[in-house]
């Protein structure tokens, strides 16, 4: 099995490098790290705006697989974490943005918080590459 590590210039760089943004099996799958609601400097987004951290930690997801050649329609898991039950009405609404004509499976999970203090939400996703035969 080969796997591939990588962390796309457009991310802002895994903090003092303990993960990878992206890591390929064998060019089949491709696992995309949490993403939280940074911009690419890695400053958090959107301070106690639960909507505003939404569109950045999806938008991240989506620059993840951009950098690896792949779309939205290529992901088939996400799981979010949230922080705090007052958000997730806020979620919904926005998730309607982005909603793609078939669905990945979704996970979310209610938490007390996440590894940058202020962040609201965490993104992560499993995508699959098309075949290339």
């Amino acid at each position: 099995m080969t796997i591939e590590h990588s962390n796309p210039a457009d991310l802002s760089p895994p903090p003092a490098g303990v993960y990878s943004h992206l890591v390929a099996a064998s060019g089949k799958q491709l696992f995309i790290a949490g993403q939280l609601p940074r911009d690419k400097a890695g400053n958090l987004v959107g301070p106690n705006d639960i909507a505003a951290q939404y569109r950045q930690a999806w938008g991240n997801v989506l620059t993840a697989l951009r950098a690896a050649g792949l779309g939205p329609e290529h992901l088939v898991k996400t799981t979010m974490f949230v922080v705090g039950e007052s958000s997730l009405s806020g979620i919904r609404t926005v998730r309607q943005e982005f909603l793609l004509p078939n669905p990945p499976a979704v996970t979310m999970v209610v938490v007390s918080g996440l590894a940058q203090p202020g962040a609201l939400i965490e993104i992560e996703g499993i995508a699959v590459f098309p075949d290339r035969g």
